[in-house]
């Protein structure tokens, strides 16, 4: 299991490996790395996957440099956190704590 701790630790961006994925979702979403590193910094873990391959990752809850709310997945070595996707948590899918999707 994946602690916010963990994340903060390693949390700066020479650490964040990013994937080609969430690369591109980033440029989509207009997301930078400060906000994710942001959103890191600020956040809490509200989901963990802990059967994810090849390593366990979480969903983190956090805002950006703008202070809106992020979500961000990601998981972790001992050296890196790898970037899975970041996006602006959608009020039709996100209750408003923007920690329980709703019911469809």
């Amino acid at each position: 299991m994946i602690t916010i701790e963990q994340l903060k630790a390693l949390n700066i961006s020479e650490n964040i490996a990013i994937t080609e994925h969430a690369r591109i979702r980033l440029y989509e979403r207009n997301i930078s790395i400060d906000d994710v590193v942001n959103g890191i910094n600020t956040g809490e873990i509200i989901k963990q996957y802990e059967n994810d391959k090849p390593l366990p990752s979480c969903l983190i809850l956090g805002f950006s440099v703008k202070s809106e709310y992020i979500h961000i997945v990601a998981s972790c070595d001992t050296d890196f956190i790898y970037l899975i996707t970041a996006y602006f948590p959608d009020t039709d899918m996100w209750e408003n704590d923007f920690k329980t999707r709703k019911e469809r």
